[in-house]
Formats: structure tokens, sequence, C-alpha cells
């Protein structure tokens, strides 16, 4: 019977094992596993940004070498502002379109993390009766796709008459039980299990000075949950910001159009160039924002990566 073939990862030459090797050999090893880590890392990162940085260079060139192959990556002496000029200047309201993706994701984002964080702590913190079993229905839910759900979704909202409103798309989103492209579970699911880390001397302690559930709550769990809320928000600001699917059935006007879909409206019917490259510089535009919002709560993102994996 043959044996079952095993594949060692192991740098080190056949035969000599990690405790046979000088000090100096391991060291060597480990910087070498270090920089492949690292090459590897770095030819990932570099996939993902190379369309994003051929995509800006691109909207600041001129329309006539817009698609010229082989690609340039870095502006040339012959970049210019002609396709944002040409974008600020036409009859397409840009400006009106941040200014609604603007109201519409941080409205979801406030009442989506503001209702999730509440119900994780519920769940986590609190009883009540059929918790666990309500858990496992919430956690069930989340093989449904969210799409199944527009249609009685779309009945309701005509019903309260706000299709064609943002409020549409924001009271889903302040319930806490929709948001474009991600369920309310998530937001629960990530909530609950960090509350589940918490001591539970904290809320023993706060029980001894007589702290109500808010009080504990807003006074302890959401302090200590600051990394979590701030990754929880970027994820579904970000995700709000870039929905398409859910602005294009709800909002019809131009008025209430959001960016990703008035993005669409400059396109020429005939696939011009020119309004191509303007689209090009709508959707560099469109980045500016969640990119603002990443680098301001960056540094709560990684604390929120770092205490998980402590904790994990």
């Amino acid at each position: 019977m043959n044996k079952p073939m095993h594949i060692s990862w192991d740098l080190a030459p056949a035969g000599l094992s990690d405790r046979r090797l000088s000090p100096e050999t391991r060291a060597m090893l480990s910087r070498l596993r270090t920089a492949v880590i690292y090459v590897v890392l770095g030819l990932g990162a570099l996939v993902m940004v190379a369309p994003f940085l051929w995509m800006f260079t691109t909207s600041f060139r001129p329309v006539s070498e817009a698609f010229t192959l082989p690609p340039r990556w870095l502006p040339g002496l012959d970049s210019s502002l002609e396709s944002y000029r040409r974008l600020l200047s036409s009859d397409v309201p840009i400006g009106r379109f941040f200014w609604n993706s603007t109201v519409l994701a941080t409205s979801v984002t406030l009442g989506y993390v503001a209702t999730t964080t509440i119900a994780g702590y519920a769940f986590a913190r609190l009883r009540f009766p059929f918790k666990n079993a309500l858990f496992a229905l919430l956690l069930i839910s989340l093989m449904v796709p969210i799409q199944t759900t527009l249609v009685p979704l779309f009945l309701l909202m005509r019903w309260l008459g706000l299709v064609d409103s943002q409020w549409s798309i924001i009271v889903p989103g302040l319930t806490g039980a929709f948001a474009p492209g991600m369920s309310g579970v998530f937001g629960i699911f990530l909530m609950r299990q960090f509350f589940l880390t918490l001591p539970k001397e904290l809320f023993e302690a706060a029980r001894v000075d007589n702290a109500g559930h808010f009080r504990t709550f807003w006074s302890i769990a959401v302090p200590l949950a600051g990394p979590q809320i701030a990754a929880l928000s970027v994820i579904i600001f970000t995700m709000t910001w870039n929905d398409y699917f859910m602005p294009l059935i709800f909002l019809n006007s131009v008025d209430q159009m959001v960016l990703p879909v008035g993005i669409m409206s400059i396109r020429d019917p005939v696939g011009n160039s020119s309004a191509t490259s303007e689209v090009i510089a709508a959707v560099s535009l469109s980045i500016l924002p969640v990119l603002l919002v990443f680098l301001v709560a960056q540094r709560w993102i990684i604390d929120s990566f770092v205490r998980a994996g402590v904790k994990g």
C-alpha cells in the first residue's frame, strides 16, 4: 500500500532540521521566508492597485490618447484637466449626484451601525426568551439572497409613498434590516461576537453601581466597541456609496439620483470616446470620498483587527 505523499515547505536542505542549523542559517532562512512573503503580497497589491492607477492617469490624458496601447501608467507632459472641465461644465448635475450619495451613504451608515450595535449588545448581554433561537433564525436568514426581498420591499415602499425618494433606501437602513448589498444580520453578528469577548466583571460592576442596561451599554460597551464600530461604519459607507442596484430600482428622477447611477447618464449612446473620458473622470472623483473615509478611520480599523486577533 502506497504511503501518502508528504510535501515539506521547509526551506532548509533535505535531512536537516532547524535544531541542526546554525543560528546564522536560521536567521538567513527567516529573512528569506519574510522576503518571499513580502514579494507575494507586493505582487498581489500591485495587481489590485494597477486598474486604479490606470484610471487616475487616464483621466488626465487627452481624449485622443485615453486608450493607447501599451497603456501609460504615469502622467506625462501632455496631462491636462480637459476631461474634468468637460465633466463639470456638462449638463449632468454631477454636484447634485455627489450630494445625494453623501446624504444617502451617511444616513444609512448611521442608522445601520446604531441599530445593529444595539441588537448585537442585546443578543450578547441581555436575557430574554428564545434568544438563542432568534439568533439562529437570523443566521439562517444570511443564506437568503437579499435580491429576493426587493419585490416585497419595493411594494412596501410604494405603499408608504416613498418610492423615488431617498427614504426608500434610508428607512430599511435605519431599521438595520437592510443595507445596500449587506444584510443587517452581518452587523448584529459582528457586534455580538465582540460584546461576548468583554469581561463579565465590567457588567457586574455596573450592576453594583445601580447602572441600568442603557447606561451600561452607553458608558461601557460603546466606548470599548469603538474600533469595531469604526470598521463596520467604513464597510457600510463604502457599500452604500458604491451601490448601483438599489438606487436604480427605487430612485427614478434626476434630482434623487446618486453618483453610481448618475455616472451612467454621462455615457454617449454611440460610445463616444469623449464621453468615456468624462466617465473615467467622474469615477475617479467618486473614489475620493471612500479613500478619505478610510484614511480617517484606518487607525480604528487596524485596531479592530488587532484586537480580534488577540482575543481570537
